[in-house]
């Protein structure tokens, strides 16, 4: 690393995952520092985080909003735009670690360009192994950059498996809420809100990430990513429905026993933990109370109820370019469901329209990543005009 203070860069800054990591950073002063802050549509926010932070730039993906940045920040801030703006901070040597954090497919080739140049990599964009976890793991191990996961359930099944061997483990359990919608009949699923979607019992997140959560869509995905990170067929991945969010997530070993993270439902601590790793350091914040707990259940998700699940298995057995076709399609429909053209059902059955439309190929390049995820948009978006 360049110096004794982890210089930082956030990609999605103004964020859920972006937000919770400024609060880790400014609770550790001493050992981090804010190089540069990203940001898309959200410049109020980005503004105050400026104020707070003082980093040396900031990229706006959407070049109309730079003008006003500039402006705020008085000259005191380098003011870059757009993918090229992401992709120039991530090469920079006043950039150690790099955290991961924008939505979606957007996030892939910054990743990418900060794993080439051998940065520290806290992921929690999904989406990036999700499409291209072939080409990332390659990456990584090409350039020996360190990549730790950050989402809750990653960052548990990382702790789990720190001092273990590979060759121990026989299966990786993922625990999921279940969402909103866990004891709604799936008749009624025609009749769910944007607003009722959004209403999480246990997590504070994103617009897309909360409805992820609500199809378990964004279960399927983490699936995906779990086969990339710990390297794990999907016959040896299990989803189990956990409504407390106590368990982030466990491992079984070849001898029986299993390994379970547990904690509050709170961000931060993979957050500060992917940062700090491979230390603890004491992070302030509630603690689990076990005899106020008194019970935790566990129970097998629905897959015909919640048929994302089943799409995600599907694309992972499938390979190739169909897990990108399947994401693609998925963030597309999310988009109309929460703009209200489409029902909540019908954002699983455009993910299967566009997986059976399409031909995967094995083994794919970027460039054939890139295309999938184009040309499954421009479909999927031609298919809800017509809903």
């Amino acid at each position: 690393m360049s110096s004794a203070i982890q210089q930082i860069a956030i990609l999605g800054s103004t964020g859920s995952i972006g937000q919770n990591s400024l609060e880790v950073i400014r609770q550790l002063p001493d050992r981090f520092r804010v190089s540069y802050l990203t940001a898309n549509r959200n410049i109020e926010l980005l503004h105050k985080q400026i104020e707070m932070f003082h980093p040396r730039g900031v990229v706006i993906l959407h070049r109309e909003n730079a003008s006003a940045v500039k402006q705020a920040a008085g000259g005191t801030v380098e003011v870059l735009t757009g993918e090229e703006g992401l992709m120039e901070i991530v090469r920079r040597d006043d950039v150690d670690t790099v955290i991961s954090a924008l939505v979606g497919f957007a996030g892939l080739k910054p990743t990418i360009e900060a794993i080439k140049h051998r940065k520290k990599i806290a992921l929690a964009n999904k989406e990036t192994l999700v499409v291209a976890g072939e080409i990332i793991t390659a990456l990584v191990k090409q350039h020996e950059a360190p990549l730790i996961p950050v989402d809750s359930e990653h960052s548990a099944i990382f702790q789990c498996l720190v001092g273990e061997r590979h060759s121990h483990t026989a299966k990786l359990i993922l625990t999921a809420s279940g969402g909103p919608f866990l004891h709604t009949p799936e008749r009624d699923f025609h009749r769910i809100t944007v607003e009722q979607a959004l209403s999480h019992p246990n997590w504070k997140m994103g617009n897309k990430i909360t409805i992820d959560s609500a199809t378990l869509m964004n279960k399927g995905l983490e699936v995906i990513e779990a086969h990339w990170l710990f390297h794990l067929p999907a016959d040896n991945i299990e989803v189990v429905i956990h409504p407390q969010s106590i368990i982030h997530s466990m491992v079984e070993f070849v001898d029986g026993s299993v390994k379970a993270q547990l904690g509050l439902p709170d961000m931060k601590i993979p957050i500060q933990y992917a940062l700090t790793y491979p230390e603890r350091v004491y992070l302030n914040g509630g603690r689990v109370n076990f005899p106020k707990l008194q019970s935790m259940t566990f129970f097998a998700p629905d897959t015909e109820k919640f048929r994302c699940l089943q799409l995600a298995f599907d694309a992972l057995r499938e390979g190739g370019t169909m897990p990108a076709v399947m994401n693609a399609a998925n963030e597309v429909a999310v988009d109309a469901f929460l703009r209200k053209a489409i029902s909540f059902q019908h954002i699983s059955e455009l993910i299967d329209r566009a997986m059976s439309h399409h031909h995967s190929r094995s083994q794919p390049v970027l460039e054939e990543i890139i295309d999938a995820d184009r040309k499954t948009r421009t479909f999927i978006e031609s298919v809800v005009r017509t809903l």
